[in-house]
């Protein structure tokens, strides 16, 4: 049946929802708690129609992505969806001259047709390892609403005891507040955060910290960078304003700073990661499915790391994400976020069944299940798509060519 399969049909489908309770910063760039906001955002779905009438299906990514899509849609079209390593390398030679993200939502989909052909979840494809993955954490930036809000370093920790003692997280990230001109001190605060969180929550959890790339100066990164060996974190990730690849510059921290480095999110594809390991830029590995041209891209990091002897930390929640964590030995926690102590939700209720990447999610051992369905395993709403149904753009293959 796999050499009989034929791609027929792709189609982008756009969706539009409201965010509530959610704004911006000061320039406009991190999403932060904002009470009453109200914001209407747009999703994606993309499906990958076969001639066998299985379909493969992914949930996520945004405008400039789909327009790679487009490129490359003429391209599939007719192709075997299970030729996944050739389409990958076609595809990546094709965009060479872009980021290649739009490869992320093809790949997935195209894993999604492979479960379903073999009747298997795709971790089990993948090789598998476990069937629940321990989870961190991972915040909001940092926000300046005095009551409910994270906008202290008290209210940082008040809600690190929260996620481990209601929730069972077993670790916490913090991403702080974007670096507004107008304010005083902002290095001390997010210095006096790292500490503040270890000495409320004591030594029974793992603590990392995601500047998202908004220090301003190496010698503001290396301040933080040294609270962070006091406090004894896992990981310092992607701080400052080179946006995350200098690996020159990360190594020369690595040389001055204790607490582990995590970079890679900003750097696409296999070979570019791998040169920034080597390159001495970092201890951990990051690697996203939807930034590094699929699952595909994902597991070639994630055996690079572990030829390596490190670890691969994967970027973000999402089902395929826990597909590919689920088969990887070398990788510690799975990203679920962003939370918040005052927002019950902050993404769109895309799924039919039971499945949830909110603050609530975990077990009382912060863990989060693989989906056991064949391919993806998780069930789409598509009656809530078409209800906020906001277009779609459809690639068919013409039998007469």
């Amino acid at each position: 049946m796999g050499r009989e399969l034929r791609i027929r049909r792709i189609t982008v489908h756009r969706y539009t929802w409201e965010m509530r309770d959610l704004g911006v910063d000061y320039n406009g760039f991190n999403t932060v708690y904002e009470p009453g906001a109200r914001r209407t955002a747009t999703g994606h779905v993309l499906t990958i129609e076969t001639d066998a009438g299985i379909t493969g299906e992914f949930a996520g990514g945004d405008t400039n992505s789909y327009a790679q899509v487009g490129m490359v849609a003429r391209y599939l079209l007719g192709k075997n969806p299970l030729e996944r390593e050739r389409l990958y390398n076609d595809m990546k030679r094709a965009m060479r001259k872009l980021d290649r993200m739009g490869m992320g939502p093809i790949d997935i989909a195209l894993w999604d047709i492979a479960g379903k052909v073999y009747s298997a979840p795709i971790y089990e494809l993948l090789g598998g390892w476990r069937q629940t993955l321990p989870a961190y954490a991972s915040t909001l930036h940092g926000d300046r609403v005095a009551r409910g809000g994270l906008s202290s370093p008290e209210a940082f920790a008040d809600f690190a005891l929260r996620c481990k003692e209601e929730f069972g997280y077993p670790a916490f990230k913090i991403h702080g507040w974007g670096k507004d001109p107008r304010e005083q001190g902002y290095i001390e605060r997010e210095m006096a955060t790292v500490l503040e969180v270890r000495k409320r929550v004591g030594p029974g959890m793992d603590f990392m910290i995601d500047p998202a790339c908004e220090y301003d100066t190496w010698a503001e990164t290396l301040k933080v960078g040294k609270a962070c060996d006091e406090a004894g974190f896992l990981w310092y990730e992607d701080p400052f304003k080179d946006g995350g690849i200098s690996a020159f510059a990360h190594k020369k921290l690595r040389e001055l700073i204790k607490t582990p480095l995590l970079l890679g999110e900003h750097v696409r594809t296999l070979e570019p990661h791998v040169d920034f390991v080597l390159a001495g830029g970092t201890d951990f590995i990051r690697a996203d499915a939807y930034y590094d041209c699929g699952i595909t891209g994902l597991m070639k990091i994630a055996h690079a790391a572990e030829g390596l002897g490190l670890d691969v930390e994967i970027h973000a929640p999402g089902p395929a994400h826990r597909h590919c964590m689920a088969a990887i030995r070398n990788t510690n926690y799975y990203e679920l976020g962003l939370v918040h102590p005052s927002v019950p939700g902050n993404k769109p209720p895309i799924y039919a069944d039971d499945y949830s990447d909110l603050l609530d999610a975990v077990d009382r051992q912060g863990h989060v299940p693989v989906p056991q369905g064949p391919g993806m395993g998780v069930t789409l709403d598509w009656e809530y798509v078409r209800r906020h149904d906001a277009g779609k753009t459809v690639y068919e293959h013409d039998e007469r060519a």
